[in-house]
């Protein structure tokens, strides 16, 4: 359930508790700021040393108070904190900022410190921020409750603002508020979270997307721990199209070594986080200039748009390195139909293209009738989802009216870069015209902006959670469970995988070399022989896999080497024989895995199969479920898909078959729920179109349960 953290956000009374006369200190630049931008509630400053601090009565303690504030802010040591808390809820003062370090970053004595901080909170139902924290700033209201000298020297917005910074760091929360001001930047709330003891970034996020006020939330994340909470909020906040921009910074995808699927050492911390916000529909920004562009952009988000766009440009040169530079971004600039090239033509010298990109040339500021004709013409255009503008600001300036005038009769964006000195970029703003100075900045910010407009069109799928588990899928969880096991042998993981439509190979096991050969004749030639043993996962690395089998001999006398060479380097592996199949041809492999990341949960990643799958990195990656549809995505974006789909002559592998043995996938992992640590199809084997896929080998390993 949501707390309300209006308290916490938009308090209308602020005590602060260790304040200060010195605007310079901890304790005194809340209580300066409030002041300085005219807060109207109630502010009661505390602290025994003082009667009275810039005119407002300073009480002796909390005790003292004519009543109980909305919100305390803690400006003490870390070891007084927890007791002045106690004083604050026996007051009945439901929320509190401490702003103290010394807590779990600071070893074990600050983690009991916290622990004692966050036991005080859970069981007195407090609204506590921090610790660790710059502290909040609410602009609209003017109630500040952080030591920040950016709110001194950085001016608010003069009109209420409509977007939320939310970060893990103050100086990054003070840095992006100062360059998105100066980028024309509407912020409402400005919050530093810190330790996140008792409030989780997400929660906070949670609270923000369903608040009137805020139309975009820009974060800064290191990490997040309440992965459930974050990806329900985003799917709120693409409902409701408030644009989410996150920079999330860190890798911990390191200690990988002892993973025991290949996809598990695919899948590190910074590719799922990047995974899942593409997926998920929030802008990601690449450093701190980004994020403040992003937010700037997002004020325009009424405008639609998508990654197919027209550049117009004065300079054929300048055309040129936009598009190049877009094209890096993955921005199309498609080629325009003939009947609007031939439009244009009628007003541009030959000299100037009018293909896309499109040169005007200066001649333009001749016939400015011309600019607006070609304008609606572009964005007429089925083509075309947005409009970019290059002009110097003398030319802007000029061109304004037919930009403002085509601006208020498309739906489309249409954005402009000035590298002059125009005067009209307020005029441009008001009439949804986004302006930027640099070409740079411009790229970045606009490609990832239109990437987020074209993933609004994509339909949210959201699918049940939990599968259901079948029955001899519980089985084999059942059985394994009872030997003491957590790893699958390759048979098993078939058998449960097949349960749920995933097609597998056919196969028998063998126990010694005569039930090898037997098998072998009843299977067919050419087949396969692997180890089998719930221990060895990794078999061609002990030698445990034999191809090209042709004649039962050589079915017996593999299955002896096969069981030796398992014996003499794992002896303490269990054996439960070898396992037999019909070799495959096929027209493509791909992995196909799901593991369990400690924040999003159970994430799926598919690329190519076999033993070099690691080295080419080629892999897309999803949060199940996966439906087919979800699948075809995931392939398209390999690098590989061409050779799925018939490069250069090749025969196109069977897709439909592989997105729906990838679905079937994805719904035993979901009906396996938190039994499940990892799964993976390894290869799954594409025939041709038309033909089918099959699983040719599976691994599967349960979550080890506490003893």
């Amino acid at each position: 359930m949501m707390r309300d953290l209006r308290p916490l956000i938009s308090p209308d009374s602020i005590a602060i508790i260790g304040a200060s006369s010195n605007p310079g200190r901890v304790g005194g630049m809340p209580l300066a700021l409030l002041l300085q931008h005219g807060y109207a509630g109630r502010i009661y400053p505390i602290n025994p040393k003082y009667t009275d601090i810039s005119g407002l009565t300073c009480y002796p303690d909390v005790e003292s108070l004519p009543g109980p504030a909305d919100l305390a802010v803690l400006a003490i040591a870390a070891e007084d904190v927890v007791a002045s808390l106690k004083r604050c809820h026996a007051k009945g003062i439901p929320a509190a900022i401490v702003f103290a370090a010394g807590f779990a970053e600071a070893g074990d004595a600050g983690k009991a410190l916290q622990d004692e901080l966050e036991q005080f909170a859970a069981a007195s139902g407090m609204i506590v921020a921090g610790p660790n924290c710059m502290g909040f700033a609410n602009l609209n209201t003017h109630a500040y409750t952080a030591f920040a000298s950016v709110f001194k020297n950085t001016p608010p917005p003069a009109q209420p603002g409509n977007t939320a910074l939310v970060t893990q760091s103050g100086n990054v929360c003070a840095a992006v508020y100062s360059v998105g001001r100066k980028q024309g930047v509407g912020y409402n709330y400005v919050i530093n979270t810190g330790n996140e003891a008792c409030l989780e970034f997400s929660e906070y996020l949670e609270w923000l997307v369903e608040d009137e006020s805020t139309h975009c939330v820009a974060g800064y994340v290191e990490g997040l721990r309440d992965g459930a909470r974050f990806v329900r909020t985003v799917a709120r906040a693409r409902e409701l199209n408030k644009p989410l921009i996150l920079l999330k910074v860190g890798d911990s995808s390191k200690g990988q070594e002892a993973a025991a699927s290949h996809t598990a050492s695919l899948a590190g911390d910074q590719r799922v986080y990047k995974a899942a916000l593409r997926q998920l529909g929030v802008m990601r920004a690449d450093d701190l200039a980004h994020m403040a562009d992003l937010c700037y952009l997002a004020q325009f988000r009424h405008k639609t748009g998508g990654k197919r766009i027209a550049i117009v440009t004065i300079s054929g040169a300048l055309g040129a390195l936009l598009s190049d530079r877009f094209s890096d971004h993955g921005v199309e600039i498609p080629t325009l139909p003939a009947d609007v090239q031939a439009t244009l033509r009628a007003g541009i010298p030959d000299y100037g293209m009018v293909s896309n990109p499109i040169d005007i040339t200066g001649n333009v500021v001749n016939q400015q009738g011309f600019f607006a004709e070609a304008l609606g013409t572009v964005l007429d255009c089925a083509e075309v989802d947005a409009i970019v503008m290059y002009a110097p600001g003398y030319l802007l300036d000029r061109l304004t009216p037919e930009l403002v005038e085509a601006a208020g009769k498309t739906d489309k964006l249409i954005a402009a870069i000035d590298t002059g000195n125009a005067t009209v970029r307020e005029t441009l703003e008001q009439a949804g015209i986004p302006v930027f100075t640099e070409t740079g900045r411009a790229v970045a910010a606009l490609s990832s902006f239109l990437h987020w407009q074209d993933g609004r069109r994509a339909t949210w799928r959201p699918m049940p959670q939990r599968a259901a588990m079948t029955a001899s899928a519980l089985d084999i969880v059942e059985t394994v469970r009872s030997k003491k096991r957590v790893a699958l042998d390759e048979a098993e993981g078939k058998k449960l995988l097949a349960s749920f439509g995933v097609p597998v190979a056919h196969e028998a096991v063998a126990t010694n070399p005569a039930e090898a050969a037997s098998m072998a004749q009843r299977i067919g030639f050419p087949c396969v022989l692997k180890i089998l043993s719930p221990d060895i996962l990794h078999k061609t690395e002990i030698g445990g896999v034999r191809l090209n089998i042709g004649s039962a001999q050589e079915a017996a006398s593999a299955c002896e080497e096969i069981l030796a060479a398992a014996r003499a380097k794992m002896p303490d592996a269990r054996l439960t024989g070898v396992l037999l199949q019909r070799q495959e041809k096929s027209a493509a492999e791909l992995l196909v895995g799901v593991t369990r990341d400690p924040v999003f949960g159970l994430v799926m990643t598919v690329g190519l199969g076999g033993i070099l799958t690691e080295l080419y990195q080629d892999v897309a990656q999803r949060i199940l479920p996966v439906d087919a549809a979800m699948a075809q995505e995931m392939l398209r974006e390999l690098r590989a898909w061409p050779l799925l789909d018939g490069y250069r002559g090749r025969q196109p592998a069977d897709v439909t078959a592989a997105c729906q043995a990838i679905a079937a996938v994805s719904e035993a992992a979901l009906a396996l729920g938190p039994e499940l640590s990892e799964l993976e199809v390894n290869p799954l084997m594409l025939r041709a179109a038309g033909e089918g896929a099959v699983a040719v080998d599976a691994l599967a390993m349960l979550t080890p349960r506490e003893k």
